[in-house]
């Protein structure tokens, strides 16, 4: 009976590959890859039209149509192994990988061609339909697993020229191999599958004709990798286990009587799950590399895919996991082994634990720096196998290893880690999640990457202690001011009792001795408030005019020489801050003005105020400064030209107050002309700069003890 649906299918199937063929032989017939893109498109065309002549003469019989389908199989299996083209660096890797592939598809179709054609001729059934169903099958899977592996290996700039073809190929056996397999499980061929067959080849033609043009402009250069190899294989173990799967299955089902069908399901499902049992099992992808490795690459590693790995992993700059649990992981992952531990030197020579993966930790596990295992890595940069250890202890000259390693269960490798020419730690193995065996290239690999990860080590190391050393620098500095403050109430109190035995009698030394004491009691009650709090917030702060502040600090500093004049407005300006620490900024700068120029000079005080800042200007004619000593000495801490008599850190708490507070502090000087120390501070409005209470807070501020805040400013000094 004519089926109109599957003539039309096929009938488009031959005509576009009619078309194609025709493309190729007027326009694109130069290259061998373009011949053999022909033959595989003749081929399919006979193929399609074979097909369209049964559907309507029901002619030729089954046996020349499956002879023509395999060869239209072998056509495109060929325009694969075409795109196998051997790179000069990995030449020998690919030919094998291309004698392989090929040698098993064309055997399959040898003898399924063979076979086929002498049931034929001699009209004898040799194989059943149900072999011949197994045969497209792994037919088909050898070609997808073609396509895979050209996909996958290929460089990135030229997989715009192969994508089409790949598509169009792996879309063909694709097709077929799900339309066989269930035909396989099921008994017979599903006449959906059969009639659409046509229409899937002839939608592809077109992305054939693209990828031809493609093709001319850039070559396809292939590069075989272990990660390709493994995917392929596991992708061939997988369809071969289906296949038997699938086989067993259906031989259960016709054995189990009434309870076939759900034997059938229960035995296809455990295999299933045996078969993703596998495959996730970090045993049986290890044995299955090795196994890639020693038949199909000269050397055992992709030392490019090894070395991309390790960055990864060491790119890492958090703590989840801690470096040296990474560590671990990637010196065991380089011999196939998941488990480890990790000993450091420590300062005194000694060799700590740091990290274990997958072992169980003894209860001692400390090293000695003295022990003869260290004595003999110092010596030798040998990686000691414990297994041959304990089989042939004379091998390693009866070497003795320390309990806490011994202890350790599953141990198999011993790696020392040298920091240059020193032993810096020790890492220890556990026995492989496959049988490996090692040789001079894992022993070297492994020694370069223990140097490589060694040298991360300790630089995480010197991170860690030169974080200690600014913490413990921290506290230094703030020693240094603690000290510098106490040097001032010293100052002050000493002063008392020298003059004490003179004027006890007088009534006024009492007073000033009383505040002079408050003072120094207050003093240290704000020291210890800033130990216990040392970040002062803005709520410490209060409004102060600073004009009047400046008044006062000219008066108080006049009774030394030269006197500083004060000039510019009197109208009140208002800024936001400690009342006390700005008098002491302020007075530290006035008193160096006057320190640096003789009594002859002058300094003068300058007060300019703008909207939203005002400029306080500290000039003197004094000595003057270069510009190298205030742009590298000036503001340092700790650095003081003072002598063994000043802290160095009067200047530099100076400008860092004021920056607090949103201001800053400019120098200008010359030598022999003098200097200026430009105070910039931001302003406030309050209800306070009313001309009403101006004078109340004037008169508040005068209210202190200019002895005392001049005590304070001392301190800077």
């Amino acid at each position: 009976m004519l089926n109109e649906f599957g003539l039309i299918s096929h009938a488009a199937a031959a005509l576009a590959f009619l078309l194609l063929g025709g493309l190729i032989v007027t326009r694109y017939l130069r290259r061998a890859s373009d011949r053999i893109l022909l033959l595989s498109v003749t081929l399919s065309f006979l193929w399609a039209g074979s097909l369209v002549t049964q559907e309507i003469w029901s002619e030729p019989p089954f046996l020349v149509r499956y002879l023509l389908e395999l060869l239209r199989d072998g056509g495109w299996v060929l325009v694969l192994l075409i795109l196998l083209r051997p790179i000069d660096r990995q030449l020998r890797t690919v030919n094998v990988m291309r004698r392989f592939l090929g040698f098993s598809t064309f055997a399959v179709i040898f003898i399924l061609f063979t076979l086929a054609a002498l049931e034929y001729l001699l009209n004898i059934p040799l194989i059943s339909g149900k072999f011949k169903l197994v045969g497209q099958i792994a037919l088909s899977l050898l070609g997808i697993c073609l396509v895979e592996q050209i996909w996958r290996n290929s460089i990135q700039s030229s997989r715009s020229s192969i994508r089409y073809l790949c598509i169009s190929v792996l879309t063909v056996f694709a097709y077929d191999f799900f339309m066989y397999t269930d035909a396989l499980l099921f008994g017979q061929i599903s006449s959906g599958f059969w009639d659409a067959r046509g229409f899937v080849n002839a939608l592809v033609v077109p992305l054939l004709g693209v990828a031809m043009m493609n093709t001319r402009k850039q070559p396809v250069e292939f590069q075989l990798s272990r990660n390709a190899m493994f995917h392929v294989s596991a992708l061939v173990f997988a369809g071969v286990y289906l296949l038997f799967a699938a086989a067993g299955g259906y031989y259960v089902r016709v054995l189990g009587g009434q309870w076939g069908d759900a034997l059938q399901v229960l035995f296809v499902t455990a295999a299933m799950a045996f078969l993703a049992l596998l495959l996730t099992s970090r045993r049986f992808r290890a044995r299955l590399m090795i196994f890639i490795s020693q038949n199909f690459f000269d050397y055992k590693y992709d030392y490019r895919e090894e070395w991309l790995k390790m960055t990864r992993e060491l790119a890492n700059l958090s703590d989840h996991p801690p470096l040296p649990e990474r560590i671990i992981r990637i010196l065991a992952g380089l011999v196939e082994s998941s488990s480890g531990a990790l000993w450091e030197r420590d300062e005194d020579g000694n060799f700590m634990l740091q990290s274990t993966v997958n072992m169980h930790q003894p209860r001692f596990t400390s090293i000695d720096g003295n022990c003869e295992l260290v004595r003999f890595f110092a010596e030798r940069e040998w990686i000691i196998d414990l297994e041959d250890y304990r089989a042939d202890p004379v091998r390693y000259n009866l070497l003795e290893i320390p309990d806490p390693i011994l202890k350790f269960e599953g141990g198999w490798l011993l790696i020392p880690m040298y920091l240059g020419n020193q032993l810096y730690g020790i890492t220890l193995v556990g026995r492989a999640n496959a049988r490996v065996v090692l040789n001079w290239e894992n022993f070297d690999l492994v020694r370069v990457v223990a140097r490589q990860t060694c040298n991360l080590l300790a630089q995480a190391d010197a991170q860690n202690r030169l974080s200690r050393a600014m913490q413990f620098e921290a506290v230094s500095k703030a020693s240094a001011f603690m000290v510098h403050d106490l040097k001032t109430l010293i100052a002050q109190l000493s002063l008392l009792v020298r003059n004490a035995g003179r004027h006890r009698d007088n009534p006024a030394f009492i007073d000033d001795m009383i505040s002079t004491t408050e003072h120094a009691v207050q003093k240290m009650s704000n020291l210890v408030d800033h130990i216990r709090k040392p970040d002062s917030g803005p709520g410490d702060r209060e409004p102060v005019n600073l004009q009047a502040l400046v008044s006062e600090l000219a008066a108080h500093y006049a009774r030394n020489q030269p006197q500083p004049k004060l000039m510019g407005p009197m109208d009140p300006v208002m800024i936001r801050a400690d009342r006390v620490q700005l008098w002491s900024v302020l007075g530290h700068l006035i008193q160096n003005a006057q320190d640096a120029t003789p009594p002859a000079g002058e300094v003068t005080l300058t007060l300019k105020a703008s909207t939203g800042h005002v400029v306080l200007f500290i000039q003197d004619s004094g000595t003057g400064m270069t510009e190298d000593f205030i742009r590298m000495q000036l503001f340092k801490p700790f650095e003081s030209t003072k002598g063994l008599t000043g802290m160095g850190i009067g200047a530099y708490q100076a400008r860092e107050y004021i920056r607090e507070l949103g201001g800053n502090i400019d120098v200008t000087s010359e030598p022999g002309m003098g200097s200026c120390f430009s105070v910039l501070l931001p302003t406030v409005k309050t209800s306070l700069q009313s001309s009403g209470e101006s004078g109340t807070v004037a008169s508040k501020e005068t209210e202190l003890n200019h002895e005392q805040l001049a005590d304070r400013a001392g301190g800077l000094q």
